[in-house]
């Protein structure tokens, strides 16, 4: 990649070609626990709260009637900082002159104008969509003319409370880099390599933890073994729909069995990837500025509920509130151990948070990796065959076009699944193995049951589905 093929598709903020691509998409922008008091004491008084998306700041709040509103943070009088304002039932009120905003941007006083002044009618903050979807507040940052697409019908999207947690957290990196990590399929077997393996009953929450699908010689395998013993794998992607690409990544076992490991990358910043048997984790990246990204991550549940708590005491282990900012960094090494290296784990940074590992990887690259330094190799294919998309897309939109997956209502009902597994397969037949396999998954969730089969995505209909988006 070159200089500048680097920059198009690194620089996001207002302005910028693939700031404009991103500004298609609904972005996370505060996960609703972040609003919760119980777990952010402040909020209980006062829902307000600093926002940052792609290079731009808001201020995003809940009113006294419980509506969501976000606004450019600047008050439009004298430009003073609103997520300092005064948090009233039916707005904010700025405190340099006491101006008050509705959700919907509206003035609603000017007080020191004094009476009979109609100053308020004719001023506006520009204000922001926000949509509540699975634990997240989703933003639409578009053109203040333009509509929203509609969210996929993804599983993370359609299963209820009971059966689906959010969390995030923060990357001193670049966007591009933070997904890049997750498209990658050849890593697991080293940068989350485990020296040892351990009982499957603590695996709970806890990714390459937990057993793979399936046996052999009669032993459920763990998948740290299948990552350290098979680290050469083949990988295998292929667009199933327009904006969702499935990978299929075989490692060979024996003569008779592969292991097979499906996962999925929505376009332009999401993948879709197994946690454990009955879980998935869908990864959505958004950019704070060019140099920061945070990550939101939707589990699934298709078994029994999720214990929400635990999985939530789990990872705020790793980072400091309100902002779920990580606690390891370059500050302090990532928390690098060489005698762990040496004993317990290929990195050295831990054995309970794979994200860790994650942010080491994406971080020490520097605040935006020179892509012009890189030396690749037939295992980062699907990296560069997302890179070409992103240039596409970027020419798309310049001429006014539509970009993959920012689905119309109608495609977006139609756009549902995708299928993860991790599944130890007989060598001939692994692909009828896999799809039987997630489709027992499937049927085992009771959330799903008297619900319309989804359509698996790469079937005819889904395929024709996302063409009509």
């Amino acid at each position: 990649m070159n200089r500048e093929q680097n920059e198009l598709l690194t620089r996001i903020g207002p302005g910028t070609a693939c700031g404009a691509l991103l500004r298609q998409y609904w972005q996370p922008a505060a996960l609703v626990d972040e609003f919760n008091g119980a777990i952010v004491p402040a909020m209980a008084q006062r829902p307000v709260k600093a926002v940052r998306l792609l290079g731009q700041d808001f201020v995003l709040f809940r009113d006294g009637a419980g509506r969501w509103g976000m606004l450019d943070r600047d008050c439009p009088h004298r430009g003073a900082d609103l997520s300092f304002a005064r948090h009233e039932a039916d707005g904010l009120r700025c405190p340099f002159h006491g101006w008050k905003f509705a959700v919907d941007g509206r003035c609603l006083e000017t007080p020191a104008e004094g009476a009979g002044s109609t100053l308020c009618e004719r001023v506006r903050q520009r204000s922001y969509p926000v949509l509540e979807q699975s634990g997240v507040l989703f933003a639409w940052l578009g053109e203040e003319a333009s509509s929203p697409p509609a969210l996929p019908r993804f599983d993370c999207f359609t299963a209820p409370a009971s059966h689906s947690f959010a969390f995030k957290g923060l990357w001193n990196c670049n966007w591009l880099q933070a997904f890049e990590v997750g498209i990658d399929p050849a890593h697991p077997s080293f940068l989350h390599r485990y020296l040892q393996d351990e009982s499957l009953e603590g695996a709970y929450g806890r990714q390459f933890r937990a057993a793979s699908v399936g046996e052999v010689a009669g032993e459920r395998w763990p998948m740290t073994r299948v990552m350290r013993e098979f680290c050469s794998p083949q990988i295998r992607h292929e667009q199933v729909a327009e904006g969702l690409t499935r990978l299929t990544t075989l490692r060979v076992m024996s003569d008779s069995l592969t292991h097979v490991r499906v996962t999925h990358a929505a376009f332009p910043a999401t993948f879709v990837i197994p946690l454990s048997e009955s879980i998935t984790i869908t990864q959505l990246h958004v950019a704070v500025d060019d140099t920061h990204t945070y990550w939101y991550s939707f589990f699934t549940g298709f078994d029994a509920p999720l214990d929400k708590e635990e999985m939530r005491r789990q990872r705020l282990q790793g980072v400091s509130l309100p902002d779920y900012l990580p606690l390891k960094g370059r500050h302090n090494d990532w928390g690098f151990d060489p005698e762990e290296q040496r004993t317990r784990t290929f990195l050295g940074m831990g054995e309970n948070d794979i994200n860790l590992h994650d942010q080491w990887a994406v971080e020490s690259m520097g605040a935006i990796q020179d892509r012009t330094r890189e030396h690749l190799g037939s295992s980062d294919k699907v990296i560069m065959s997302h890179r070409r998309a992103l240039l596409q897309a970027i020419e798309t939109v310049r001429a006014g076009g539509r970009p993959p997956l920012a689905l119309t209502s109608d495609a977006a009902a139609r756009c549902t699944g995708p299928d993860t597994i991790d599944c130890i397969a007989p060598a001939q037949g692994w692909e009828a193995h896999w799809t039987q396999a997630a489709a027992a998954k499937r049927a085992g969730a009771g959330w799903l049951r008297g619900a319309n089969p989804p359509k698996v995505a790469g079937t005819p209909a889904a395929s024709s589905a996302e063409a009509d988006a």
